[in-house]
């Protein structure tokens, strides 16, 4: 299943770097290849990315990563999400933290 958090990483790193191997995406993601195949096959079918063969290339299975306009909408929406779900979880750890310290000084 391609969550939220793997959608949002996997869109920033591609518009930081179309010509990411899938290979590449896997080790900086920490999951498998064929996890990271079956997260850009879905994203291709949802129309946020698109994949073209890279011209005059040896490795012909070589390809690189577009976004769509579609997936750079979507990476706008996921970056709100995950920065919001990102702020509340500093906000409870913050929290917790602070309780640790009022029954540490007790």
């Amino acid at each position: 299943m391609l969550t939220d958090e793997y959608r949002y990483k996997i869109l920033r790193l591609l518009e930081a770097d179309p010509q990411m191997s899938q290979r590449d995406l896997a080790r900086e993601l920490g999951i498998s290849l064929g996890k990271a195949n079956y997260c850009l096959r879905a994203l291709m079918e949802t129309g946020l990315i698109k994949a073209n063969n890279f011209k005059n290339n040896r490795n012909k299975k070589a390809y690189m990563y577009f976004l769509t306009p579609r997936g750079i909408t979507e990476k706008a929406r996921a970056t709100a999400n995950f920065l919001e779900r990102k702020v509340a979880e500093y906000e409870a750890l913050q929290r917790e933290i602070e309780h640790l310290r009022r029954e540490v000084n007790r």
